[in-house]
């Protein structure tokens, strides 16, 4: 949260001037969306619905009901063991600018799982998965397929994923996998550690930015923004590539990139009717959120592709 000490005669830095435009775009619209609350209709299902803790009978009814677990698989070892060490040094940690060579098409990162922020305020997330007879497709499929209703969404990670909805529904559209998400915005509640967030994912064409996605890859980019304020928080990236056996995942996080975007003002009535999660001005994410955040990663990548291979042969195109 920002706060008003006065004239110090001192010229306010470019990252100040950022956020303090960011809260005042917030604030600007959060009081006009709580109005439009009352009865909006938007997404996928053309009206609002509610965000729920697991699952409720009516989901057992769902035809991929059996995917269902209790619990969400613990994350990897190597994750486990990330999150009980020490962030990263700051120096260590490379640039978001530096994200294509990061996730080039072959070699690996000095950094492929961990947490830091660098001396410039960035926050960064690094989690590799290995997922045995997983594939790139499997991944784009489903991306465009798990936001159409929390319930799919909630197979991802059954303990946190609350809620999920498409600014657009192209699932039944005769249109490649990566046609379904790309461009399109996916709006979510969940727990990342003690804390709810409710975040916007604009998913953007990873080959544009400057990415090198060989065939059988994928990678999976996006801007990372609020659900309910104009304001984006930073970028997220997973690239999926073949190796003996199956695939790996390298994800990556660059947080507290922050940008405004033109809000979703319907989507964002309906995040305020579920009860907003947070203070939408309060824009810093920390270390503690970077450390949540390594193990969130690690918990749902490892647990959706323990069945993601069954799960695409029955539903996939």
């Amino acid at each position: 949260m920002l706060s008003n000490g006065g004239n110090t005669g001192r010229v306010p830095t470019r990252r100040q001037i950022m956020i303090g435009a960011a809260a005042a775009a917030t604030i600007a619209v959060v009081g006009p969306v709580a109005k439009a609350a009352a009865a909006p209709a938007t997404g996928s299902g053309g009206q609002c619905t509610e965000r729920y803790q697991g699952y409720r009978e009516a989901d057992r009814n769902l035809p991929y009901a059996r995917y269902m677990a209790p619990r969400t698989t613990p994350a990897p070892a190597v994750v486990a063991d990330a999150y009980a060490g020490p962030a990263l040094a700051p120096e260590s940690i490379p640039g978001f600018d530096a994200i294509t060579t990061d996730l080039a098409s072959a070699g690996y990162s000095t950094i492929e799982t961990g947490y830091g922020r660098r001396a410039d305020g960035v926050t960064f997330v690094a989690v590799r998965t290995v997922m045995p007879r997983v594939t790139a497709a499997m991944w784009d499929w489903w991306f465009g397929w798990h936001s159409t209703e929390a319930a799919r969404y909630k197979l991802w990670h059954p303990d946190a994923h609350l809620y999920a909805d498409f600014a657009e529904d192209r699932t039944s559209l005769d249109i490649p996998d990566k046609a379904k998400y790309i461009g399109n915005t996916t709006f979510v509640d969940e727990y990342v550690g003690p804390k709810l967030q409710q975040l916007g994912i604009a998913f953007r064409d990873p080959i544009a930015h400057g990415f090198d996605v060989p065939a059988d890859q994928t990678i999976v980019f996006g801007r990372v923004g609020s659900s309910i304020a104009p304001v984006d928080l930073g970028w997220l990236a997973h690239q999926v590539r073949p190796v003996d056996g199956g695939a790996e995942m390298r994800s990556r996080f660059f947080l507290n990139l922050r940008g405004l975007h033109v809000p979703d003002v319907k989507q964002a009535a309906c995040a305020v009717g579920r009860g907003a999660s947070v203070d939408p001005t309060d824009l810093v994410l920390g270390l503690d959120l970077a450390r949540d955040l390594l193990l969130h990663c690690g918990q749902e990548m490892n647990h959706l592709a323990g069945f993601l291979p069954e799960l695409y042969a029955e539903f996939g195109s």
